[in-house]
């Protein structure tokens, strides 16, 4: 299920609405987004749930505005001021050159108030108690941030697209792009318009979901998620039975979906040397 996330709406809570919309507690997100964000949020419902984490590693990409001349504690505009300065001097080709930096295969310090773990407690815990946090930078990729509109002034406003690898956070972009600039920055918005294959196009709001309850198939997901290999009978055999495929060519790095002869969807395998081995079977 592909939905529009709204804005002020955590994804556990989109969860606990489709379990209820769907009738099973067996709901999960391929990948959260916050509650500031909108846009796509993929869930999986019953077995379509084992997809989610093989989902959630996908490329992104996303619609942000980012304000110049002010720093926050969250790195959005949700958190408290902690820095201020004047903006009015920066042009479109500032911001431009700026920007380049931070585009391709970089080291990316995550925002502070991260959901990833600092001695087995959330970053964001930690920062709201009152700790100060700080996270090792982490290989990510950027492959496109590009400079939609630019508003100069005092409060100078930056409108960006932008397409990452899974762990890429769009409030440190903003961040460092903030910081390169010597003004300090900050997210003010957020839109995921894209996770793998799964657009905004096949997106549903909550409330259009609870007029027509409407789900995407499981052989369409895994379509849309995967490379797609399609088999002859003998191969479809051994597949469903999760025997590896000897002699059997497929891309490395990512898994990839596995379909019998009549289109159905039948597991995920990835490359072992000279053969395919399966990761997940769903017969």
């Amino acid at each position: 299920m592909v939905v529009d996330k709204p804005i002020d709406w955590t994804s556990h809570d989109v969860v606990g609405r489709t379990r209820r919309l769907a009738g099973t507690r067996k709901v999960g997100h391929a990948g959260t987004l916050d509650p500031m964000a909108t846009g796509v949020l993929v869930l999986g419902v019953n077995r379509a749930t084992r997809l989610l984490g093989h989902v959630a590693g996908a490329d992104k990409e996303y619609l942000a505005t980012i304000s110049l001349g002010a720093t926050t504690v969250t790195d959005d505009a949700q958190g408290e001021e902690t820095s201020v300065a004047d903006a009015s001097a920066l042009t479109i080709d500032d911001v431009r050159a700026a920007m380049e930096p931070l585009t391709g295969a970089i080291e990316q310090v995550p925002s502070s108030v991260s959901a990833i773990k600092v001695d087995g407690q959330r970053a964001y815990a930690r920062v709201r108690s009152g700790e100060q946090v700080e996270l090792k930078a982490r290989p990510v990729v950027v492959s496109a941030f590009e400079l939609l509109e630019f508003e100069p002034g005092e409060r100078a406003v930056a409108r960006v697209r932008v397409e990452c690898s899974s762990g890429t956070y769009v409030r440190a972009l903003a961040r460092d792009l903030g910081a390169a600039l010597g003004v300090g920055g900050h997210l003010t918005s957020l839109r995921r318009t894209r996770v793998g294959g799964f657009t905004l196009d096949q997106a549903r709001t909550l409330d259009q979901l609870g007029e027509h309850f409407e789900m995407v198939g499981l052989d369409d997901a895994a379509r849309a998620a995967f490379t797609a290999v399609e088999l002859d009978e003998d191969q479809a055999r051994d597949v469903r039975y999760g025997r590896a495929l000897p002699g059997l060519s497929v891309p490395s790095g990512k898994p990839v979906a596995m379909f019998a002869p009549d289109g159905s969807f039948l597991a995920l395998y990835e490359a072992a040397g000279s053969e395919a081995r399966p990761v997940a079977v769903f017969v």
